[in-house]
């Protein structure tokens, strides 16, 4: 993967923020103030995510459309679509 360092210092990241922000609602914080660390979250998962999206596309669902399978590129053309509904939720 293209990206995996970059993916992984992120999702650590986050999961350091999703510590803070634990503490900080039991410790009753501002809300304003949890809230900012709560998108800040959530904008290292959805840049971790386009990564992962744009490794997949490059390297799986490229190989897969170049095989002779039509099975297997029917399958990873609806994962494709999948993924795209699920994150416009």
């Amino acid at each position: 993967m293209e990206h995996e360092k970059e993916n992984l210092i992120a999702l650590k990241k986050a999961q350091s923020h999703l510590g803070n922000v634990i503490t900080m609602i039991e410790e009753k914080e501002y809300c304003v103030d949890v809230m900012q660390q709560v998108l800040a979250i959530i904008g290292l998962l959805k840049s971790v995510n386009q990564k992962l999206l744009a490794d997949h596309l490059k390297n799986c669902f490229a190989k897969a459309m170049k095989a002779s399978d039509e099975s297997h590129k029917r399958q990873m053309i609806e994962e494709i679509l999948q993924l795209q509904k699920m994150s416009t939720k």
